[in-house]
């Protein structure tokens, strides 16, 4: 019989002990954020019926769908002429429930079906790994995690600065200080669009202006142009393109330039209030960009919008998000207006990978391991591995006897920051020799002041 050799999935992968406490310190730090906030953590299942994911993610999405088949005889509805109809005919036949695509449809399903024991505003986070049928690339995954924090029931702009106060202090925890929270307005697109003599047309304008940074003014005017943009157009908007920085400037510059559009005006008010609620918060605009070409995914938002670029790194934005008038009319309960983002913890890491920003020191590994040299000083470990444990300390007793050497070589390879030796005199003593493995000094102590210096 031939052994098989194994292998994953495509676009997935193994997350071994390192990465995985790599990952934990990022979203502790999270969840910890969300918490003190006011979030409450919600999950929901891997897979949802598929006619609750299909038709929301456009005819792209639907074909990203992972599908799974109906168990036992998936065929047993399955005609001949189903067959020969082809995939969109035996699809419904075989197949009842997919796996979800995002956090944010099953989120509407669960507020629509417990809307009478939720109280609103109703405040949620949800950390959960997602799964797309993409074509694998660097970055891109099949099976990722999204850690998305919504704030549904409310028009308040105070929810839009506690989104910028948790992005703020997560970043700030995590180390990571050079970033901009870029911020915009969906109503002040429309408002430059109308004002420009191309109302309704802004998500267009949009997707040409997004590529600025990579090809230049120049070229987009000419992409503005085969879109069938009128050249007064493309020329009105050059003092939109030559801003200067600063966020008050921008805004003042915008009073003026959106007066003959009312929503454009509308989403310069909001603007401000959300910048005037962050200063009585107490927090000031470092980090905080009003960018006014950002666009984001449009079609989903109507009012602020947010993306987290960190600079000097090869990764594009890290996270995400955005104001949406109505998201549980797709489940008949119009009018649940929210605002929510999210996280993306993946390229989280790889900006803290590629910046050296993860502690040195084993994250949440072993701080003790106890060393002997026979029965005998295994039995005395083990009355001990009791109490440091009890004391709080993440602590091991080698299981087998064997030469103390290959003991501590299993130390270093775990990372392990001590070693309590364990010989004739220690357990004679009732004392321990505690040795730190970093500088190699070593020590006879009682177990309590082993602890004491452990901790």
């Amino acid at each position: 019989m031939s052994v098989q050799k194994p292998s994953l999935p495509k676009g997935t992968r193994d997350f071994g002990p390192l990465q995985m406490a790599r990952r934990n310190f990022i979203l502790d730090t999270i969840k910890d954020t969300f918490r003190l906030f006011g979030f409450q953590q919600l999950e929901t299942p891997a897979m949802e019926n598929l006619s609750t994911l299909t038709g929301k993610y456009g005819d792209e999405g639907d074909q990203l769908l992972f599908k799974i088949l109906n168990s036992g005889d998936f065929l047993k509805d399955v005609a001949k002429e189903d067959l020969d109809m082809g995939a969109g005919k035996v699809l419904p036949k075989v197949s009842e429930k997919g796996l979800r695509y995002d956090l944010t449809v099953p989120f509407a399903r669960y507020v629509v079906m417990n809307r009478n024991d939720i109280s609103f505003p109703f405040k949620r986070f949800q950390i959960q790994p997602v799964w797309r049928a993409d074509r694998p690339q660097k970055g891109r995954y099949r099976e990722f995690y999204q850690c998305d924090a919504d704030v549904v029931g409310t028009d308040s702009l105070l929810c839009e600065v506690e989104i910028i106060g948790m992005i703020k202090r997560v970043f700030g925890q995590l180390g990571i200080n050079d970033y901009s929270i870029k911020v915009n307005n969906r109503k002040i697109l429309t408002g430059i669009s109308e004002v420009i003599g191309e109302a309704g047309r802004e998500s267009e304008l949009c997707v040409a202006i997004d590529k600025l940074d990579k090809i230049g003014w120049e070229k987009v005017q000419e992409e503005l142009a085969q879109r069938h943009f009128n050249s007064q157009a493309i020329t009105q908007l050059a003092p939109i393109i030559n801003l200067k920085p600063g966020n008050r400037e921008k805004i003042e510059f915008l009073k003026t330039f959106l007066t003959k559009s009312e929503i454009g005006l509308k989403g310069i008010a909001e603007l401000e209030e959300v910048f005037s609620l962050l200063q009585n918060y107490g927090e000031n605009e470092a980090h905080v960009d009003f960018d006014v070409v950002l666009a984001r995914g449009l079609t989903y938002y109507t009012g602020a919008i947010f993306e987290v670029k960190v600079h000097g790194v090869s990764i594009g934005s890290v996270s995400g998000g955005g104001r949406y008038d109505n998201l549980t009319g797709v489940f008949g309960l119009p009018g649940v207006p929210g605002v929510g983002f999210s996280f993306g913890v993946d390229r989280i890491y790889d900006v803290m990978e590629e910046l050296g920003l993860f502690p040195s020191d084993s994250l949440d590994g072993t701080q003790v391991l106890l060393c002997h040299f026979d029965q005998k000083g295994f039995e005395y470990g083990l009355s001990l591995l009791g109490e440091l444990r009890k004391a709080g300390i993440s602590a091991e007793l080698y299981p087998d006897t064997g030469k103390v050497k290959k003991q501590l070589d299993y130390a270093n390879k775990k990372q392990i920051a001590f070693a309590m030796i364990l010989g004739d005199d220690e357990i004679n003593q009732k004392k321990v020799s505690l040795k730190d493995l970093k500088s190699g000094s070593q020590e006879t102590l009682e177990l309590a002041e082993a602890i004491a210096k452990i901790k």
